[in-house]
């Protein structure tokens, strides 16, 4: 299937922007996206994966484990780099593993074949699609439908890192470190307040309105319908330049520096909106040093922190679940009124920038 590259989507900028803060620190966590159908949740996250760079994974290894560190190896590949001392090693391209609707347990977290594993005398693993999706993108279409038992499984090892399989005494430990990114359509039900919660950052997109928006939309598409490959050429330069942005951010992300007083308007700010655990508060400071990454800096600024806090907070349930989540108004209103106490008066930095880099 075809996919329009990343660079040529039109009014789409807040969600490549968090697609690309993933790229730089996968660490952040999952990524929600919610809106109504046909507004290319879809399709721009297919898209996304063409800018992710190859990794080095070990050779015929199904879960792609690092081959260089003892601590992100399966349990066979472990047992291979200590007797032999190293792996053998080959590159994969990084890609998006679907998950399918109406996936059963098995398909998602894996099984061990009991009857191979005793005729081979040794573990006979079916690989699972969070094995398969360790150091990829494992992406779940309208993730509010999926059965919760399986949903908590996949979110589970989100959090932690690692999925173990166990079936009748024989168990296996592997590696489930993936950029996790669901959309749901808020019309075909809602997500569960403890699964929405686990899922770091959310963009929500509407049908846009501004008729020259769409025609442009339109314009561009059958523009690739008819010739695709010339339509990849032409825009090959934009995809080259956020391949490039993308590689100097991951160079940069772990010099970029937080004054302690943005730290702590943060957290002045969630608490004041009363927002439940501290998770968010660590995300919306990882999402404002990969802002910074993005843009080149090593020193976030206030609107980092304000763009991290909107990325972090807009979908969570507050007061342990009896007020809504806050809404943009609100989080600027108290966010830049922190800020102002702190200064006298808000910053110039608050004057909106555009997004060209991400304009087509």
């Amino acid at each position: 299937m075809k996919i329009l590259p990343f660079a040529a989507f039109v009014g789409l900028d807040e969600l490549k922007e968090a697609l690309l803060c993933l790229a730089v620190n996968p660490n952040i966590g999952g990524l929600l996206i919610i809106g109504p159908k046909g507004t290319g949740k879809s399709s721009i996250v297919r898209a996304f994966a063409e800018l992710l760079p190859e990794i080095e994974v070990s050779k015929d290894c199904p879960f792609n484990c690092n081959p260089y560190d003892p601590d992100e190896m399966c349990d066979l590949c472990k047992k291979k780099y200590h007797n032999a001392g190293e792996l053998k090693i080959e590159k994969k391209k990084m890609r998006v593993v679907e998950l399918p609707v109406g996936a059963t347990e098995d398909m998602v977290l894996g099984t061990i074949n009991i009857e191979r594993t005793l005729k081979e005398g040794r573990i006979a693993f079916e690989v699972g699609l969070l094995g398969k999706a360790n150091r990829q993108i494992l992406y779940i279409d309208e993730v509010n439908l999926l059965p919760d038992h399986i949903a908590d499984s996949i979110l589970d090892a989100a959090a932690s890192g690692w999925h173990v399989v166990e079936r009748e005494g024989v168990s296996l430990r592997h590696p489930a470190k993936f950029i996790l990114i669901g959309t749901m359509n808020p019309e075909e039900g809602e997500l569960r307040p403890q699964l929405l919660d686990r899922f770091a950052i959310s963009v929500k997109l509407s049908t846009l309105r501004d008729p020259k928006l769409r025609a442009l939309i339109v314009k561009r598409n059958l523009e690739f319908e008819e010739n695709p490959e010339e339509f990849r050429k032409k825009w090959s330069m934009k995809q080259i330049e956020i391949v490039e942005k993308l590689r100097k951010a991951k160079e940069i992300i772990k010099k970029v520096q937080v004054n302690d007083y943005l730290i702590e308007s943060a957290s002045k700010v969630c608490a004041k909106l009363e927002v439940d655990g501290y998770r968010p508060d660590i995300v919306a400071i990882k999402m404002a040093k990969a802002l910074a990454a993005l843009d080149g800096r090593t020193e976030v600024t206030e609107e980092d922190v304000y763009k991290g806090l909107k990325y972090a907070l807009v979908h969570r349930t507050r007061a342990e679940g009896l007020k809504p989540p806050v809404s943009p108004e609100e989080l600027e209103n108290v966010f830049f009124g922190e800020i102002k106490r702190k200064f006298t008066k808000t910053p110039s930095v608050r004057k909106k920038k555009k997004m060209r880099f991400f304009r087509g």
